[in-house]
């Protein structure tokens, strides 16, 4: 990677590079291997690669502490593109699991599956065609985050891999288990306190996003430019608040967004029956009745518009979107102390605060 090639463009070239490389193994599995590795293509195309950005900008935060240089090294890119990888993995598990439509503003990688059977004309369900080749696209998807992270790490001494290793292994374990508290939430809300659904709603978000989106790319950069105990503790500091200011910025566009800008249907959270904080925060202040017409309406996948603009109402009505944004902004703060007096690249420390704002102060 070059000084002037920026991070973004350098982990979509080295994604291009790893695909090229699968077409050519594969070329030789037929017809039916190609329309996998092409929707493997389609998945880790496009996005803003901010957790690939975030672990080039580990990296610069302590490199910079000692050297001028800030060209990320092909070992950083590659472990950037790796988490890329893992993240669209991560991505088409989590359409399936929701039984989304759209990713992006295309068809989620199930139903473009689902697409491909029937235009192929094949017998059979084509939905459950679908449904199979996603969970084993994931699977492959993972399986190549595997490969470009030990590509990456050839170029790193033992010491700093095996350090990436660890903190690449925690990533990928706790934001298993954040799915499925996701999903298990969704399921378990009715057997537990209404006052606990808050808190509940955050270790989520923790799990899920905070630590996979924005920590843990962080640390794994940082473990590549040997980072002190010390610079990688305030690293950490910053990127779990910043993680958590992310995620509820996710949820409030889960609600609110529009489908222009985000990709999605306005109010999609609101059909999935996802069971964030905004939604605990608005069950909290409404009496007995109105709650259980919103447990009701939160989870159908028929829900219509006026339905979900009443529910959208509602949300800002009982001032749950206030206390969300009062989260993000808190949390925004945190992460902004976090990075204050540690021996950290100045220029790196003002790129972190720029992608601090990117990530909490968004529409898609």
């Amino acid at each position: 990677m070059t000084a002037s090639l920026a991070p973004v463009e350098a982990i979509s070239q080295r994604l291009d590079t790893f695909v090229t490389a699968q077409r050519d193994a594969t070329r030789d599995f037929g017809a039916e291997a190609r329309l996998l590795v092409d929707a493997a293509e389609t998945a880790v195309s496009g996005g803003k690669r901010l957790r690939g950005r975030f672990c080039i900008a580990g990296w610069r935060a302590v490199a910079e502490a000692s050297s001028t240089s800030a060209s990320a090294p092909q070992d950083v890119v590659a472990a950037a593109a790796a988490l890329e990888a893992f993240h669209a993995a991560a991505l088409v598990h989590d359409d399936l699991i929701d039984n989304s439509d759209t990713r992006r503003g295309r068809p989620a990688a199930h139903r473009a599956l689902e697409a491909e059977h029937r235009a192929a004309g094949w017998v059979g369900d084509a939905a459950a065609f679908g449904r199979s080749s996603a969970i084993l696209l994931g699977d492959l998807l993972v399986a190549w985050s595997d490969d470009l992270f030990e590509e990456g790490l050839q170029g790193a001494t033992a010491e700093r891999a095996a350090a990436a290793r660890l903190e690449y292994a925690m990533m990928r374990r706790e934001v298993t288990i954040g799915q499925f508290l996701d999903i298990a939430e969704e399921s378990a809300f009715r057997t537990e306190p209404d006052e606990r659904h808050a808190e509940r709603a955050l270790r989520v978000a923790s799990l899920k996003s905070a630590r996979y989106s924005v920590q843990q790319p962080l640390a794994v950069g940082a473990a590549l430019a040997g980072a002190d105990a010390a610079q990688a503790s305030a690293l950490r500091a910053f990127g779990h608040p910043l993680g958590m200011a992310f995620q509820l910025r996710d949820d409030v566009l889960g609600v609110f967004g529009d489908q222009r800008e985000t990709g999605k249907p306005s109010g999609d959270d609101l059909r999935e029956g996802k069971r964030t904080v905004l939604v605990a925060y608005t069950r909290e202040a409404l009496p007995a009745p109105a709650r259980r017409t919103v447990d009701e309406l939160i989870g159908d996948p028929e829900l219509d518009e006026g339905q979900i603009a009443s529910l959208q109402q509602t949300i800002v009505d009982t001032g749950a979107l206030d206390r969300v944004e009062a989260l993000i902004a808190g949390y925004a703060r945190e992460a902004e102390r976090a990075l204050s007096g540690v021996r950290l690249g100045n220029t790196a420390v003002g790129d972190l605060r720029d992608l601090a704002r990117a990530a909490t102060v968004r529409v898609t």
